[in-house]
């Protein structure tokens, strides 16, 4: 199993009406060692559906989008690279997407985001369909070691999550490749702790 780490950075919160304009992804193997990354901006089909609350998160304009590829040409890059790094350096073999977990902070949406522009571009979707999501582990995560006694941070945001594992973000400006890089980095400390976490058969408890 691979692990696909990514954010995208859009034109508003509706999908299907507003659109990605920046993918960034970081691909871990089952290990969580860092194989590769990847990083575009998307030109948008509609310039006029930028909002003005999603510009000030990313401050990506129009203009900055000017040299950057089309919707189809960028899902093929990304695809392309995660096939090469997948299958020994070859892009052919869609099957072997099953094999990749997608991850992400509240990765539902950017899933959602995602898929319509696969079914946009007339893509199947042959991602797997289990996934990791930091703020549910996270959230879990930390009712354990509240239990223990062990502070927690008071936000489950990506900027707090990451600050109490003591990464933070270059600058205010959400950009899709560094917030997937942070997001990786929190899966990997949480994914790896939870090794050390260790219950008996006869310990556990089923009643309610």
């Amino acid at each position: 199993m691979y692990y696909l780490i990514f954010d995208v950075e859009t034109t508003g919160l509706e999908v299907g009406y507003h659109e990605i304009i920046q993918l960034g992804a970081c691909l871990y193997d089952a290990k969580w060692n860092q194989i590769s990354t990847f990083l575009t901006n998307i030109y948008p089909e509609h310039k006029d559906r930028f909002s003005i609350p999603a510009s000030k998160v990313h401050e990506l304009s129009i203009y900055d989008l000017d040299e950057a590829p089309q919707l189809h040409e960028a899902l093929g890059s990304f695809e392309g690279w995660v096939l090469k790094n997948i299958n020994g350096g070859k892009q052919n073999g869609r099957s072997t997407l099953r094999n990749v977990m997608l991850c992400g902070q509240s990765v539902t949406t950017d899933i959602n985001f995602l898929k319509t522009a696969y079914n946009q571009q007339h893509i199947s979707w042959e991602f797997s369909y289990r996934v990791l999501d930091l703020f549910v582990l996270s959230n879990y995560f930390f009712s354990i070691l509240r239990f223990n006694n062990i502070s927690t941070p008071k936000s489950l945001s990506l900027g707090a999550v990451a600050e109490y594992f003591g990464f933070e973000r270059e600058t205010e400006v959400h950009n899709a490749l560094e917030d997937a890089i942070l997001t990786a980095k929190c899966l990997k400390i949480i994914m790896l702790n939870a090794k050390k976490f260790q219950i008996s058969e006869e310990e556990l408890d089923f009643e309610e």
